[in-house]
């Protein structure tokens, strides 16, 4: 893949070449390939400089493009509120330990997911506040195949609803001990750790300790592909720091110990218990909430554009907004001139 990229984009020959990437960054690139010296750092420098160049002209050229409004159109949609008549409920698909998981459907898009509900009177009385919203962050901020996605947060009168990637085929535990003989085959076990351990691989760069690995936590989607889930125990270690706090399962680790999560970064939490639910309910997260439209070609008609690179009607200011709709009833009971 790395010789692609260099070939593709970094080669004089290339009608794709970047042409703001110098020579020097370009042998040094094909040197560390030729002694296979494979990082993420390998495209690091060419990037910086690519984006140093975006960062100026083409980037004001954007902002007075039509292409910046379709963005702000996106924008407008992805902000918009998130309640329970988003989605249609359906089936209860299991329990946690402050409520139960059932399986939704967004509304506008078809799209599944699984919903995680904490109900606030548990969360109240177990004093779990810390706990939850370290769950809600630490979802927000994980983009990877390899571990659950949050697509949505937000709350009703009883619970607070974390709305995740839907897995269909159950977990680990139940694979390995009811279909066909206890335990794996050595091949699907090793293709099963790889995927795990991408998902730590992930977690960890971005400075996020996994604290809950077993077998119930790992589920299977429809193809086979397994993620990471149930995030809760997890903690995200600054820059620096250390943890040495003990958690996990009963029968794999000690019992959890809720104060330490006062400390986690970036979970500060007030005396306000509306200031922690608006922490909480923060509607639509970007990526997933993107590739969701995607999959699905909701709202396509945003992707429309004129010919020859004009904007499309619904993007010229001075243009005449449509004439209003007439309601059912006005255009049944309307009287209409009769010339006789």
């Amino acid at each position: 893949m790395a010789n692609d990229v260099v070939e593709r984009f970094l080669t004089s020959d290339s009608p794709q070449r970047v042409n703001h990437v110098n020579g020097t960054l370009v042998e040094e690139c094909t040197s560390f390939i030729a002694q296979c010296s494979y990082t993420r750092e390998l495209f690091n420098k060419c990037a910086e400089v690519v984006r140093e160049y975006l960062s100026k002209e083409p980037f004001d050229e954007f902002l007075e493009s039509m292409y910046f409004k379709r963005y702000l159109q996106w924008k407008w949609l992805e902000s918009q509120p998130v309640t329970k008549n988003t989605f249609r409920m359906y089936r209860v698909l299991g329990k946690g330990g402050f409520g139960e998981v059932c399986a939704v459907q967004v509304r506008a898009t078809g799209k599944m997911y699984a919903c995680k509900k904490l109900e606030k009177k548990r969360i109240k009385k177990r004093k779990g506040e810390a706990m939850a919203l370290n769950e809600k962050q630490i979802l927000q901020k994980v983009n990877s195949r390899f571990v659950v996605s949050l697509a949505y947060a937000f709350e009703t009168k009883e619970a607070l609803c974390l709305v995740l990637t839907l897995m269909n085929g159950g977990d680990l535990k139940f694979h390995i001990h009811n279909m066909g003989g206890p335990g794996f085959e050595e091949e699907r076990a090793l293709f099963y750790s790889a995927e795990i351990a991408c998902g730590l691989e992930h977690l960890h760069s971005e400075n996020i300790v996994y604290r809950d690995l077993k077998p119930e936590n790992i589920l299977l989607d429809d193809y086979g592909h397994v993620r990471i889930s149930d995030l809760g125990l997890a903690v995200e270690i600054p820059e620096g720091e250390s943890i040495r706090g003990r958690v996990g399962t009963v029968g794999y680790m000690d019992v959890l110990d809720i104060e330490q999560f006062s400390t986690v970064k970036g979970v500060n939490l007030d005396a306000s218990d509306d200031t922690f639910y608006s922490k909480f309910n923060t509607g639509s997260v970007s990526i997933p909430w993107q590739n969701e439209m995607i999959e699905t070609e909701c709202f396509k008609e945003l992707n429309v554009f004129g010919p020859d690179g004009e904007p499309s009607p619904d993007l010229i200011e001075d243009q005449p907004p449509p004439p209003p709709h007439r309601g059912f009833f006005e255009r049944v009971f309307k009287r209409r001139r009769v010339y006789l």
